[in-house]
């Protein structure tokens, strides 16, 4: 998509949808538009049947979860000789602060959001629709699968990685997991190794669940840096 065309594509949104839409922006040729939870659906139906749009096809649909935004457990500083190395900071990482005693001064002030990314085959354009949920306790945006019925998995898979509600999903429950599996195994503060784990009991002749047995630490690998790096 040629930037003219993404210029105009934003213009549009602007013009068509104003106080509705939170922020539009345009970034290497992509046009991305945030919308307000409670106005998803009037701005999803608009988007889809009104013919300067006419975004009838829906990509796909997936998650996001803003814990610990834009950080690393990178530990480096200038002084950094040739016989040292960057390492993980224990306590600092996702999964190990409270979402509202995250240790920074963050630029996302909600923690999850649905994204969707939209083709309108007539106009030739392609557009993301973001949507943050407004209770990171307990996140829930609109299901968008009356109005394109392809969201029915994407949803669901949404739900099961990283626990989004769709409210008005037709079958919303796990795809990719078990159906008693406990958490969302995509969501920043899920343990790289899990909460159970699972193995053939010989006794039993099936298989079963146990407490995980591999102990968590931080996976940052070590750096040997160059003679003279950084100099």
């Amino acid at each position: 998509m040629s930037a003219t065309s993404t210029r105009t594509l934003a213009d549009r949104l602007v013009t068509r949808f104003g106080s509705k839409l939170e922020s539009v922006g345009v970034a290497l040729g992509e046009t991305t538009i945030q919308v307000p939870a409670e106005d998803l659906l009037e701005v999803a139906i608009a988007l889809r049947d009104e013919s300067e749009f006419h975004f009838e096809q829906l990509i796909d649909l997936c998650g996001v979860d803003y814990l610990n935004y834009g950080e690393d457990e990178w530990a480096t500083s200038e002084e950094v000789s040739g016989q040292g190395f960057s390492r993980g900071v224990e306590g600092q990482g996702p999964g190990r602060f409270n979402w509202s005693e995250r240790p920074r001064d963050v630029q996302m002030s909600r923690r999850f959001a649905a994204v969707l990314h939209l083709l309108s085959l007539e106009h030739n354009w392609r557009l993301r629709v973001r949507v943050f949920c407004v209770d990171d306790a307990v996140p829930r945006v609109p299901s968008v699968t009356s109005i394109w019925p392809g969201a029915n998995w994407f949803e669901r898979e949404a739900f099961d990685l990283f626990g989004i509600l769709f409210k008005g999903h037709p079958d919303l429950r796990r795809i990719l997991t078990d159906y008693g599996f406990v958490g969302h195994p995509f969501r920043k503060d899920f343990p790289l190794s899990g909460h159970v784990e699972m193995c053939y009991d010989e006794e039993k002749g099936r298989v079963i669940y146990q407490p995980v047995s591999i102990e968590p630490r931080v996976l940052v690998p070590r750096v040997i840096r160059e003679e003279g790096y950084g100099a």
